[in-house]
């Protein structure tokens, strides 16, 4: 087994958070908001959905830097809950995450890619560009790390910039709303409301990626130091865009123009500077998406690389190349990408894999706690901020958005714990076939 000495390249801080910005910044931030003002009508209680779900984020963010620091090994959940658990738990969220958790993210994007574009350029075949983009990419990241990791820069920094540009642009010029963003004792009940937190669900999605640096952490220069850091402001970064992002959706389009449509930001974009101006938005928002693809492609390998140097039945999945990328995983992770993209079927995975996927992030973090009781001498080279205040909110909020994925979608849950039960007899399998 070809397994380099020392790698050739390491990723960077600003790399780090470019991965961070990219896996968060996706289809979530383009396409929810028109369903969440079905159920909510109120300015404020729509901002604060982003508020609180940045602020969830934000405290895993810090509460995974001292997991990071302390064990810092690539594989996230996987890697972390093996360690403080029980190998069976950290397989079951490794199984997960290479199954469902990257690939149906990174074929959603790539989806959305191609229709974007074709709102724009109507002569394109969208599926045929998303398979395109896939299948170049891999390549990209699958030849080199360096090359991978400048390319993500790059795109991931074009992709802020024209978020930024929008944000300015839409309060410059867009004519406002007759819509309060100040609370009044009404908008306090729907933040408590359950559609609140049905909506808190979709939210979560979109800020969904920004543990993404810990699935590289290995690769990671001076991973004590850098990964807080590379999570933190990441995460950071991404809650100012979402939150400053929606303000300009609401501030600029009739609630009654966005409710239960997909397209958002072509509709806002409409609304600020024209159709014939804004049509050029679906292209925007394909240039974006191929920074979200670029970065799940080359994440999400890195766990079932890990996974493969502990179980021998995985084995061969854990071959780096002579630069020490795991192409075998990669071309694993992308032919499930590209048949969740020619199938267009995997929209009803994403829903129940929400629910799995959030349980094992609650799983993580409440091992924070295990770790420092059960570990107290363990090397910290960075603690969690105003612990456990931190993590207890992440913790708080994260358990009453799974109380209401149960409650309301009790067959998607269902379905993400079947999945997990997959997970736990293929696990049985891989111990006996070591065994023998």
């Amino acid at each position: 087994m070809a397994q380099p000495s020392k790698p050739i390249y390491k990723i960077g801080l600003y790399t780090g958070i470019a991965i961070v910005v990219a896996n968060m910044v996706g289809t979530g931030v383009f396409t929810s908001l028109g369903f969440q003002v079905l159920g909510i009508q109120s300015g404020f209680a729509l901002l604060m959905l982003w508020v609180v779900g940045g602020l969830i984020a934000l405290c895993g963010a810090l509460s995974y830097g001292e997991l990071a620091a302390a064990l810092p090994r690539s594989g996230g959940e996987y890697h972390y809950l093996s360690y403080i658990y029980h190998p069976v738990v950290g397989f079951l969220s490794g199984w997960v995450s290479a199954t469902v958790g990257f690939a149906a993210p990174t074929a959603l994007a790539a989806i959305a890619l191609g229709k974007y574009a074709a709102s724009v350029w109507p002569s394109l075949n969208a599926q045929v560009l998303s398979v395109l983009v896939v299948l170049t990419l891999t390549i990209i990241h699958a030849t080199s790390s360096q090359a991978g990791s400048r390319f993500q820069v790059v795109v991931t920094l074009i992709k802020v910039l024209l978020l930024v540009l929008f944000i300015g642009a839409g309060l410059l010029t867009a004519t406002p709303q007759p819509l309060s963003f100040v609370p009044q004792t009404a908008d306090w009940h729907q933040v408590i409301s359950p559609a609140f937190a049905v909506s808190l669900v979709y939210v979560s999605y979109a800020y969904s990626g920004w543990n993404a640096a810990v699935y590289v952490a290995g690769e990671v220069e001076q991973p004590q130091r850098n990964l807080p850091r590379i999570l933190f402001i990441g995460t950071a970064l991404v809650l100012l865009l979402y939150v400053g992002l929606n303000f300009v959706f609401l501030y600029s389009t009739p609630l009654a123009k966005l409710g239960g449509q997909v397209e958002v930001g072509y509709l806002a974009a409409n609304q600020i500077f024209g159709s014939a101006i804004g049509r050029l938005m679906g292209a925007v928002i394909a240039v974006l998406l191929i920074s979200t693809v670029s970065s799940m492609i080359f994440a999400g390998p890195r766990i079932v690389q890990v996974m493969g140097e502990d179980l021998p039945v995985l084995r061969s999945l854990a071959v780096v190349s002579k630069r020490g990328i795991p192409v075998r995983a990669m071309i694993m992770q992308s032919a499930l990408t590209l048949l969740f993209t020619i199938r267009s079927t995997f929209e009803h995975v994403l829903l129940y894999a929400g629910f799995v996927l959030s349980l094992f992030t609650f799983l993580t973090v409440l091992g924070l706690f295990v770790l420092r009781w059960r570990e107290p001498e363990l090397p910290r080279p960075y603690r969690a901020w105003a612990y456990p205040l931190t993590p207890l909110l992440f913790l708080g909020l994260s358990g009453w958005t799974l109380i209401f994925i149960l409650r309301d979608k009790p067959m998607e849950s269902l379905y993400g714990l079947l999945t997990v039960l997959i997970g736990a007899g293929a696990y049985g399998v891989s111990r006996r076939m070591s065994a023998v």
